[in-house]
């Protein structure tokens, strides 16, 4: 039962809401302190007003004790005065009036009813033992008692005792009548705070309601004027559109790089077929005259152009695995580094022979790391297969692999054209160029840093680029040891 009550007000909207929130709390802060202070008035009226009763009780009771103690009352019970006196006392207070010699029986009841009889209670004893004056109080039956001694002048020695109980029923009747008359305040208070609740709480959130209707703004596509929404109102809502804002701005650069992406395939797959195209026509409409040797070489361009278009296809299935960091694609699998970058050097060394390219190698200490062989292999490749065709005749690359307390490093420097400052940050997006000229001599997409990068962030690692124009470039590869650091 219990679990199916808290699921019932997890899932009902209205609990959930803020907005509701914030009502019980200003009705709670308004309905609170109304009850306390009912019950503060309530009760203090009772307590002053039994103070006073038992002061006043014990005031007169004292000064009855006094003219007992003046009198023989003890030897000699018939003195009309005396007796009149406890009387209209025991009448003024709508009570009864005892009064106990030294012997504790009781020689005079304004009842009638217990004279003659002894009486033995604790208020007895202690005030006759103690020569003060006592009292207590019965709620149940709403009444007060007050004892007191009576002593005498000559001697200063207790003689007797005077036990009066006074009646609160008044008291307790003006506490209902109060306790009703701060009800209906209270009442009154409570519907007063229910209207402040709602009235604060739609208050309060109607900037919020602002932003919900800003973002639903959105829901069927991008609202030009979303950037021109402002709720200035708190501070929160400040920032949440400013965070809306900055969200919309990627958005919208997220879909110019898409259809710029969309753009850049179309043209990198266009390209090559339109060779392809002119190539053939021009063998088509040669004819016969075309010789052997030029058809020979028209189909080796051909060719070119298709292995082109293949390694552009390759990438973009690449890029389309590695994309997004879903890292389920990823086998990770402990390892020694040093034989797979061995394995490339080994790999690309009649590349660089090729273009009279010195390839390094060094190893500063063995490193063990979880790694996805084939994934990484492919991004350190495409690092040195660019630092290679980037480079200049008689120039080298070198392959460094190191290792801190959590990551394994590994560095790829090479001594060639560099890249400007400007386009550092850029190396990584998809079929961007340094050098697009350049790029197109030596069959580059544009792609290999984009994949490399996904591979890397793949593994939870790093990259960062550092270079100088004219003097190199290096590449710096940071990838943790273990999955769980």
């Amino acid at each position: 039962m219990r679990v199916l009550i808290s699921s019932f007000f997890h899932n009902v909207r209205f609990y959930r809401s803020l907005r509701f929130r914030i009502f019980l709390i200003v009705l709670f802060v308004g309905f609170i302190p109304a009850l306390t202070m009912r019950f503060i008035m309530i009760r203090g009226y009772e307590t002053r007003a039994m103070n006073q009763k038992i002061s006043e009780v014990t005031n007169q009771s004292s000064i009855v004790a006094a003219h007992l103690a003046r009198t023989d009352y003890f030897s000699d019970t018939s003195d009309s005065i005396i007796n009149d006196e406890l009387i209209q006392m025991s009448n003024l207070y709508d009570g009864r009036i005892l009064v106990i010699n030294d012997d504790f029986l009781i020689i005079k009841d304004t009842y009638g009813k217990s004279q003659g009889k002894y009486i033995v209670s604790s208020e007895v004893i202690s005030c006759m033992n103690g020569s003060r004056n006592m009292s207590s109080t019965d709620e149940e039956n709403r009444y007060l008692e007050i004892t007191v001694p009576i002593v005498d002048e000559a001697t200063g020695n207790v003689c007797g005792a005077l036990v009066a109980s006074a009646s609160t029923d008044g008291i307790h009747d003006n506490k209902d009548v109060l306790s009703r008359r701060s009800r209906v305040v209270q009442v009154i208070l409570t519907i007063l705070v229910v209207f402040i609740a709602l009235a604060l709480s739609s208050t309060l959130l109607r900037p919020f309601d602002k932003v919900i209707k800003a973002v639903d703004s959105v829901k069927e596509g991008f609202d030009p004027g979303v950037d021109s929404i402002e709720v200035p109102d708190y501070t929160e809502t400040r920032d949440i559109m400013d965070a809306f804002h900055h969200l919309m701005s990627r958005m919208a650069e997220v879909d110019a790089s898409r259809e710029e992406f969309v753009a850049n395939v179309s043209h990198e797959l266009k390209t090559p077929l339109a060779s392809m195209k002119v190539l053939s026509d021009s063998l088509i409409q040669g004819g016969d005259a075309v010789d052997a040797e030029t058809y020979r070489e028209f189909m080796q361009d051909i060719a070119a152009e298709v292995d082109r278009e293949n390694k552009i296809i390759n990438n973009l299935l690449s890029l389309v695995k590695m994309g997004g960091g879903n890292e389920d694609g990823i086998e990770l699998k402990l390892q020694e580094l040093s034989p797979i970058l061995q394995q490339l050097i080994k790999t690309l060394t009649p590349l660089a022979e090729q273009s009279e390219v010195e390839l390094l190698y060094e190893e500063k200490m063995p490193v063990e790391a979880e790694v996805d062989e084939t994934k990484l292999s492919l991004a350190i490749m495409n690092l040195m297969e660019n630092a290679i065709k980037y480079n200049k005749k008689g120039g080298w690359v070198k392959v460094t692999l190191d290792s801190d307390v959590q990551f394994a490093v590994i560095t790829v420097s090479d001594s060639g054209m560099g890249i400007p400052e400007e386009s550092i940050n850029k190396i990584y997006d998809r079929f961007y160029r340094v050098d697009k000229s350049h790029s197109r001599e030596i069959g580059g997409t544009g792609l290999g840093l984009a994949i490399t990068r996904n591979a890397i962030l793949l593994h939870r690692g790093a990259i960062k680029a550092s270079s100088i124009v004219g003097e190199g470039t290096t590449f710096t590869v940071r990838i943790p040891l273990r999955k769980d650091i």
